[in-house]
């Protein structure tokens, strides 16, 4: 059988190119390239290279660098532009996944080799004969709602060697072997940003626009802002105001307007319902015609999943939860599992 492993730089990504060498089998590497360069933006892809390399000599491997950043620059910054011009939250690593790592790099590369390994926390699992995307071990690094977008030619290809591990063993494992990245802390943030600041590389796209801060229950302007697209839906952090905390709780996209609310219990910063536009069943749409099933949800990457009903609502879905759902914002994916969140279901961009 042949191995493709998408290898980071980072310790999860070591330790997948460990347990697959321990199964017996040779994989080749790769390392997706999509920082962007030049023009003021600087990614971490050459520390990331480094360690790859390190990794690649350690188990006699091959390492091959796949430059994907002009499709990158088409497919997920458009996107996250397009949506951020419109006052939606757009979710830029669900559509890496989808489109570049196993989309343009299959194209590419992938169809040549019969399964592809990454370093995601989450797992695949077969039922009644139909192969699923299943959720991680490990719950708070579960990675499931990342991989939300993806479809069943994908998933059957995947190969998730470190799903079954809680973190704390990933890191065991890679101290033991004395993997070249085991020190190495986890990345955050944005898949293609490294070092820049998210707002930085919005103003490049989108520049700046002053509009009014409005506590939305009294109508008084309390500040200013410098445009709609650099907050979201629930944000806290990064207002600017005086005398917090203040959350955002909607956004005046014509009239260029942020509302928002005082306190860390105001109740306009929590909603129990939402709906979600077009659909994506991963596998298949296991209920049927059934007009609501009980599910799991989440609605960001979060460590735990929240309890809820789907409705079916005309050509789209409804979700309901008796839980508080903080920050619903429209333009991300609320991402769906059935009831014991054993199993991704798929995903649908949350509505205005």
């Amino acid at each position: 059988m042949r191995i493709a492993v998408l290898i980071s730089g980072g310790v999860d990504s070591a330790v997948v190119v460990h347990r697959i060498c321990e199964m017996g089998y040779k994989p080749d590497l790769f390392y997706i390239k999509i920082g962007m360069e030049g023009e003021g933006l600087s990614c971490t892809a050459e520390e990331d290279i480094e360690l790859s390399t390190a990794t690649a000599r350690r188990y006699g491997l091959h390492l091959e660098v796949v430059d994907l950043q002009k499709q990158y620059w088409e497919l997920v910054v458009g996107y996250a532009m397009e949506r951020a011009r419109r006052g939606l939250t757009p979710n830029p690593d669900v559509m890496c996944n989808k489109l570049i790592k196993f989309g343009c790099f299959e194209q590419e590369v992938g169809h040549r080799y019969d399964k592809i390994a990454t370093g995601h926390y989450a797992t695949v699992r077969e039922r009644d004969g139909k192969i699923w995307l299943g959720t991680a071990r490990d719950p708070v690094k579960d990675q499931t709602d990342f991989l939300a977008q993806i479809d069943s030619l994908q998933v059957a290809k995947l190969m998730f060697p470190v799903g079954d591990l809680m973190k704390e063993e990933v890191r065991r494992i890679a101290d033991t072997q004395r993997l070249p990245s085991a020190k190495r802390r986890d990345s955050q943030g944005i898949c293609f940003l490294g070092q820049i600041d998210y707002n930085d590389f919005v103003r490049r796209f989108l520049g700046e626009r002053e509009g009014a801060v409005i506590e939305i229950e009294t109508g008084r302007r309390i500040g200013t802002h410098k445009g709609y697209w650099f907050h979201t839906i629930g944000q806290r952090k990064g207002l600017g105001l005086g005398g917090g905390p203040w959350f955002v709780v909607k956004k005046d996209v014509e009239q260029n307007i942020l509302y928002v609310s005082h306190g860390y219990d105001t109740l306009l910063q929590y909603g129990h319902s939402f709906n979600l536009k077009d659909f994506h069943f991963i596998t298949e749409n296991p209920w049927g015609d059934a007009p609501e099933v009980d599910v799991t949800f989440k609605t960001r990457h979060q460590p735990h999943f929240m309890k809820g009903r789907l409705h079916r609502a005309g050509h789209g879905y409804r979700l309901e939860s008796p839980e508080r759902i903080q920050g619903i914002a429209p333009g991300q994916f609320g991402v769906v599992y059935d009831a014991a969140a054993e199993i991704c279901i798929g995903s649908g961009e949350i509505g205005v």
